[in-house]
C-alpha cells in the first residue's frame, strides 16, 4: 500500500515538473495579447478602474441618506452633588441629582439637502473614473510597443548567433586549411595568426550574444506578467514579422489627435482643473441638512439596563442645519484665484499636447520610411558583402590575395550582417513607434 502512495505521489510530482517546463509558445500577436492580461501595469491599471468606481460610488452617497446609531453608558464613580439649603436654618445639605448610573441608545437619519462642493464632487468622481479608464486605454498602447521591441530583441539575439555560429563554422574551415598550407610551406604563419585573431574575436561575441540572449528572454517575461525564467517558445521570425511590418500606408494614414489618448488625457487633466476651480467657487455658497432622531433613555442606581422592568423614557428630535459662509478675510477668493491659475496652465499644457502630438505622428512616420529604406539597403549590401567576402576567399587560397584583404572581407560581411540584422528590428520597432503615435487600437 505505501508503494502504490509512493508511485502516485512521484507521477504528480513529475506530472508537475513537466507541466512547469512546459514552454509557453507564443506569436507576437499572442504576446501581446497575453501581457495585455497579465502584464504587471496593466493589473494595476485595472485594479485602478476598480478603486475609482468604488471612489465614485463613496462620493454619491454623501447625498444620499445616513443612519447611525449611538449608544452611551455612564456611571458615576463618584456622583456630583448639589449643595441646598433645603430648611432654610442657612446651612446647606448636600444632595445629589440623578441616579448613579444611566444608558442612552439612539438612532440618527440625517440627510444632505444642498451643497455645491457635493454637486462638484459628483462631476470629479466621473472625471476621476474616466482618467483612470484613459490610463488603462494608455497602459495597453505603451505595452504593446514594449512587448514588440522585447519581441522582436529576442529574435535579434537568436538571429544574431544564428549567424555568429555560422561564420565561426566557415572561419574554422578556413583556419585548419590555412594551417595545413602552412605546415606545407606554402604560405605564412601571419596568415595563420590573422585568422587565428579573426576567429578569437568571433568568439566572444558569440558568448556575448548568448549571454544577450538570455537577457533579452527576460526581458520579455518581465512585458508578459510572467517569472524571468518562464519557458518561452517564439513562434514568429525576424524575416516574416519584417515582412507583415511592412506596411507603407501608414504613411498616409490621416492624424485624428482629438482620438489620441494623449491628447483626451490632457482635455481631461483640463476638466479636473475646472472641476478644482468651480468647487472653489461653491464654497461661498450656503448648505443645507436635516436630521431626525430618536432615542431612549434610562435610569438606575444598579445595572438594571438589561431587566424587562427596566424603564425607558423615549425622546425624538427634528432639525435643519443651514451654514451661511459670510466672511473669511479673503481666504475663499486665493483659493479661486489659485484654481483658476491651474485651469490657465491646463489650457496652455493642453495646447503644448496638441503641438507635440502633431510632430510625433510625423517624426514617427519619417523614422518608419527611413526603417524601411534602411532595410532595402541593408538586404542589398549584405548580399553583395556575401559575394565579396566569397571571392576574397577563392583569392585568398589561390594566393592572389593576402590576408589583410580577406580580413577586410570578412569585417565588412560581418558589420553588414549586423546592419542588416538591426534594420529588420529597426522597421518592428519603428512601426509599434508609428502605431503607438497615430493611436491606432489594439487589434
Amino acid at each position: 500500500m505505501k508503494n502504490v502512495f509512493y508511485l502516485v505521489f512521484l507521477f504528480v510530482g513529475l506530472s508537475s515538473a513537466v507541466a512547469q517546463d512546459t514552454a509557453l509558445k507564443l506569436s507576437l500577436n499572442d504576446a501581446i495579447d497575453y501581457a495585455i492580461k497579465n502584464n504587471y501595469d496593466n493589473k494595476v491599471a485595472a485594479k485602478n478602474i476598480e478603486a475609482a468606481k468604488e471612489k465614485k460610488w463613496e462620493t454619491t452617497t454623501i447625498g444620499l441618506p445616513q443612519i447611525n446609531g449611538k449608544a452611551d453608558y455612564q456611571s458615576w464613580i463618584k456622583q456630583q452633588v448639589q449643595l441646598i439649603d433645603l430648611n432654610g436654618d442657612g446651612i446647606d445639605e448636600e444632595l445629589a441629582f440623578g441616579q448613579k448610573q444611566s444608558f442612552d441608545a439612539s438612532v440618527t437619519l440625517s440627510q444632505l439637502l444642498f451643497d455645491g462642493s457635493y454637486i462638484v464632487g459628483l462631476q470629479s468622481a466621473k472625471t476621476y473614473l474616466k482618467i483612470s479608464e484613459q490610463a488603462k486605454e494608455k497602459t495597453e498602447l505603451a505595452t504593446r510597443e514594449a512587448v514588440i521591441n522585447a519581441y522582436g530583441n529576442v529574435l535579434v539575439a537568436e538571429k544574431s548567433i544564428e549567424i555568429f555560429e555560422r561564420n565561426k563554422e566557415v572561419l574554422t574551415k578556413n583556419l585548419n586549411e590555412t594551417q595545413k598550407i602552412y605546415e606545407n610551406g606554402l604560405t605564412e604563419l601571419e596568415n595563420v595568426e590573422q585568422l587565428q585573431i579573426t576567429l578569437g574575436t568571433l568568439e566572444n561575441n558569440l558568448r556575448n550574444a548568448q549571454r544577450l540572449r538570455e537577457i533579452a528572454y527576460q526581458m520579455l517575461n518581465i512585458s508578459l506578467g510572467n517569472p524571468i525564467n518562464k519557458n518561452l517558445e517564439l513562434t514568429d521570425t525576424l524575416e516574416s514579422l519584417t515582412t507583415e511590418n511592412t506596411d507603407l500606408s501608414l504613411l498616409t494614414k490621416t492624424f485624428n489627435i482629438n482620438e489620441h489618448i494623449d491628447y483626451q488625457i490632457a482635455e481631461n487633466d483640463r476638466e479636473a482643473k475646472r472641476l478644482l476651480m468651480k468647487l472653489e467657487k461653491s464654497k461661498a455658497l450656503p448648505t443645507l441638512s436635516a436630521f431626525v432622531n430618536y432615542g431612549a433613555i434610562a435610569y438606575s442606581d444598579s445595572f438594571t439596563f438589561l431587566k424587562s422592568e427596566q424603564r425607558w423614557l423615549d425622546y425624538s428630535l427634528l432639525g435643519v442645519s443651514l451654514n451661511i459662509p459670510i466672511f473669511s478675510s479673503l481666504g475663499r477668493t486665493s483659493k479661486t484665484a489659485q484654481a483658476k491659475i491651474e485651469l490657465e496652465n491646463a489650457d496652455i499644457r493642453l495646447d503644448e499636447t496638441k503641438q507635440k502630438l502633431n510632430l510625433q505622428a510625423k517624426t514617427a512616420k519619417s523614422e518608419y520610411q527611413l526603417s524601411i529604406e534602411n532595410y532595402e539597403t541593408a538586404k542589398k549590401n549584405l548580399a553583395l558583402a556575401e559575394r565579396i567576402e566569397k571571392k576574397q576567399e577563392i583569392k585568398f587560397f589561390e594566393g592572389i590575395s593576402s590576408s589583410f584583404d580577406l580580413l577586410q572581407a570578412q569585417n565588412q560581411l560581418y558589420s553588414q550582417q549586423n546592419n542588416y540584422v538591426q534594420s529588420m528590428l529597426n522597421v518592428i520597432a519603428k512601426k509599434a513607434k508609428l502605431e503607438s503615435a497615430l493611436n491606432l487600437p489594439i487589434k
